[in-house]
């Protein structure tokens, strides 16, 4: 069983909490100010929510495993390390029987999406706010949140008491053989898997977040354009992709064609904001987003800028770079897929968004 650092039964016993009345706002929620004069702390605060914290023992740079959490936990706080995802699903399926008000996450990209995967189904209705501590090797959900690089627990126990949300639908790919679902938030096949794959090797070297990123995106474009014309990179990998709503460009029937052909990239991703600032959606907005390169890639030199830059030049997509904004997409392909950086076997998918999340952020 998971280690549960204080027992669920404590949701339904005395809060520990010492009574501060004034502090309080009707919502329920502090009133900032009248908790700073009394003196109100965040372990406090969260004692009023009941809260359900979910660590990651394995993340990059943990600063809240459950020995850290300790002076967090009350009658209605609790922290817990799941090491399977079938300890994860039971934690979390005893947390919303007790009605957990906030789900606090700490880690990376991929625990966020182990997580949330979990979460959707036990809370198939309305779910808990969700507080995100950074502490993996990618935190672009965080990025794109605005939650700063060394984000505490503390602080994010602050925020909750505050109130302050921002609102997320991850992405959710349902594979269409058995039902089984995943959530996430950045979704990539074809030359991004491979760039995933270079990405590890910069973990190993010390780089991280964004940096591990955009490095490894560079090195698969130098792989690409020194490659020769026979290289793996410039093949690409034979995808079936039909658009099934949102706001498909007319134009972009190349990319839409129920037809398989080769693909050199494709990226989909409900962030409004990339690691390092890179734009390859175009202008930050909201909703799920892809880009779908041709293979082979056609004056990628002069394309790659204009892409990560964000450019609206006609001329890309003429040359086989598509932004194609979809609420719901069909993708059919043998080669795997990444999710979140973790690498998942092809198949028949459908890849589209799912339903809203609030955030809590500073």
């Amino acid at each position: 069983m998971a280690n549960v650092v204080s027992n669920f039964n404590a949701f339904s016993g005395p809060s520990l909490s010492p009574p501060a009345p004034p502090a309080w706002r009707p919502d329920g929620l502090f009133d900032p100010a009248v908790a700073d004069r009394y003196g109100v702390t965040p372990r406090e605060a969260a004692a009023k929510i009941r809260t359900g914290i979910i660590c990651n023992p394995k993340s990059h740079r943990n600063r809240s495993s459950v020995e850290a959490t300790k002076p967090f936990l009350s009658g209605t706080v609790l922290a817990v390390t799941p090491r399977t995802q079938a300890e994860l699903a039971e934690v979390l399926t005893d947390f919303a029987r007790h009605g957990i008000e906030l789900l606090v996450i700490d880690g990376g990209d991929g625990t966020i999406r182990d997580v949330l995967t979990a979460a959707a189904r036990v809370w198939t209705g309305a779910a808990p706010r969700v507080a995100i501590v950074p502490s993996g090797k990618t935190n672009a959900l965080a990025l794109d949140l605005g939650i700063p690089d060394d984000w505490t627990l503390d602080q994010a126990l602050t925020a909750a008491r505050d109130g302050t949300v921002k609102v997320r639908s991850p992405i959710e790919v349902v594979r269409k053989t058995d039902g089984t679902r995943l959530h996430g938030f950045l979704f990539g096949a074809g030359a991004f898997v491979h760039a995933t794959a270079l990405a590890q090797r910069t973990h190993r070297a010390g780089a991280f977040n964004g940096v591990a990123v955009g490095l490894a995106l560079c090195w698969a474009i130098l792989q690409t354009l020194f490659g020769g014309a026979n290289s793996a990179w410039r093949a690409g990998d034979r995808m079936r992709i039909r658009y099934q709503g949102g706001a498909a460009p007319a134009y972009a029937a190349g990319a839409n064609a129920d037809t398989d052909r080769a693909r050199y990239l494709m990226l989909a991703s409900t962030l409004q904001h990339m690691p390092v600032g890179i734009r390859p959606f175009g202008t930050p907005r909201e909703g799920l987003k892809t880009l779908v390169v041709d293979a082979p890639p056609r004056w990628l030199a002069a394309a790659t800028p204009l892409i990560v830059t964000g450019s609206p030049a006609a001329w890309l997509d003429r040359a086989g770079y598509h932004r194609i904004d979809s609420a719901s997409l069909d993708l059919s392909m043998g080669s795997g897929f990444i999710l979140d950086g973790e690498v998942y076997p092809g198949g028949d998918l459908t890849v589209r968004e799912g339903k809203p999340l609030r955030f809590v952020v500073p």
